[in-house]
């Protein structure tokens, strides 16, 4: 039963990747901005909500805490870093480099405070229960998986069922049209950044009551987000969906043939064959020359 064990690991393990991955993918779809401290929002989200568990505050007021954290460093990094580059003329470089740097400051930061050994939030959801004979399964990665479907459900009836998601939508496609909506481009973006950033507060909380916590979890999760946004195709939602859940899948299946340490680069394999037989990802549409 070890591969059932591994399946539903890698169910949980991807429904946590398919929020961050349609998080990034919904901001630099609408946007256009290779948002790299996508990773800081997640550590700094998991480190609020621990800290606020920590002080016995309650799991509602930590999600809470955690929500208004990772929301607020997306605004910010929204208006105060990204809006003055564009609105000098800055290359799309610039801006990388520019998250790239706060990225790396946040997570020091965080490491100064809190130290960068792992530390993790325990709570009653955490423990496993037997449900077959030789598999352990904790109520979180049903939870973790219900997460991505709800969350998914919502993202997309706002974007296609509301002025504001079709404006989001829009924004993608030809910002300058937006304005003779009268609709303020500057202000869809920031819009994005707080949707984006709020998507992946379940995926840090749970990370923090399961596989547990430390400063550099950033750079992981901003690889997978990455590579899920690649593989799923730019631009589609429920491609980084689909291929959060493969990514997830994919690593914890390949403990059956490898050891742990390559359970990475199973991601970054599954990543270079799409780059060299399908460019566009699974949902992408093919650029035409």
């Amino acid at each position: 039963m070890l591969w059932l064990q591994l399946a539903i690991t890698g169910l949980q393990v991807g429904a946590l990747y398919a929020l961050t991955a349609v998080g990034f993918s919904l901001i630099f779809g609408c946007t256009r901005i290779f948002h790299f401290a996508h990773g800081a929002t997640f550590v700094l989200a998991a480190y609020v909500f621990y800290y606020v568990e920590s002080q016995g505050y309650g799991t509602a007021a930590g999600v809470l805490a955690a929500s208004v954290a990772a929301v607020g460093f997306g605004v910010l990094m929204d208006r105060l870093v990204y809006a003055p580059i564009q609105r000098h003329e800055g290359s799309f470089f610039t801006v990388f480099v520019a998250s790239f740097g706060i990225g790396i400051a946040v997570q020091n930061l965080v490491g100064m405070v809190f130290g960068r050994s792992f530390v993790t939030v325990t709570t009653p959801l955490s423990r496993s229960v037997e449900v077959l004979d030789g598999v352990y399964v904790s109520p979180l990665a049903w939870i973790a998986v219900a997460c991505a479907g709800v969350f998914f459900l919502g993202l997309w009836f706002f974007l296609r069922r509301t002025n504001l998601g079709t404006g989001l939508r829009a924004l993608a496609d030809n910002p300058e049209l937006i304005r003779v909506f009268g609709l303020s481009p500057r202000l869809l973006s920031t819009y994005a950044f707080a949707l984006g950033s709020f998507l992946v507060v379940p995926a840090a909380v749970i990370t923090g009551a399961t596989a547990g916590l430390n400063p550099a979890l950033g750079h992981h999760v901003m690889l997978i987000s990455l590579a899920a946004t690649i593989v799923g195709g730019i631009g589609s939602i429920g491609g980084a969906l689909v291929a959060g859940f493969g990514l997830g899948l994919a690593e914890s299946l390949a403990l059956l043939q490898f050891d742990s340490q390559w359970t990475e680069a199973v991601t970054f394999a599954i990543l270079f064959l799409f780059i060299l037989l399908r460019p566009s990802g699974l949902f992408g549409r093919a650029a035409t020359s």
